[in-house]
């Protein structure tokens, strides 16, 4: 059995990949504005030119873990698009968002201790845009503001319990479930009228 000197998997092998990965720590860790390219080629243990060869900028980190971690949501957006718009499908979707947001944990750690900074780069109108597809897919047809609010609710509810449940005891899973049990309860009621 190899063993690393990191506690934490990598979540893949080559260059880019590992890039992506140890930017990411850093930027949860120091902020985004904090973390130079420099820190992340010294963390790496490879050259600059290294780096600049798959990166010339944050930013271009940033994007390209958005590309590479949202790419299940998108899939999620179009699958949903072809379903019907029954409550059965809603709560499918919200299962399959689940598991994406559970896979894009350290990216959604990046976003909400960087919001400032999301504001400011152009992956986060890209990433509003995507969840306001996704509510769509949540929302019942005609749905009134409380129903609205109910389905924009769920969704929050997923992205605000990866955070304050991070740190509390128990099965990541069973917390996952838990997150998920009450998107679905707010979906749920929202098809109530």
């Amino acid at each position: 059995m190899v063993t690393g000197t990191s506690s934490k998997p990598q979540r893949r092998g080559n260059t880019r990949q590992r890039i992506q990965d140890v930017a990411l720590e850093l930027f949860a860790e120091q902020g985004y504005e904090k973390t130079s390219l420099r820190e992340i080629s010294e963390r790496l243990g490879v050259t600059k030119a290294a780096l600049y060869y798959h990166f010339k900028t944050k930013e271009d980190i940033v994007v390209s873990l958005f590309t590479d971690l949202m790419a299940p949501i998108d899939e999620l957006i179009a699958w949903a698009a072809q379903q019907p718009r029954t409550l059965e499908t809603k709560h499918e979707i919200l299962e399959r968002y689940s598991s994406a947001l559970a896979d894009a944990a350290p990216l959604f750690r990046f976003m909400q201790e960087n919001q400032a900074t999301m504001r400011e780069l152009s992956i986060g109108a890209n990433f509003k845009e995507r969840m306001q597809d996704l509510l769509t897919h949540l929302q019942p047809d005609d749905a009134a503001l409380t129903e609205r609010v109910r389905c924009f609710s769920a969704v929050f509810s997923m992205h605000a319990g990866m955070f304050l449940l991070r740190d509390a005891e128990g099965d990541p899973e069973e917390k996952r479930r838990a997150i998920l049990e009450v998107a679905r309860d707010l979906i749920t009621q929202a098809h109530q009228k």
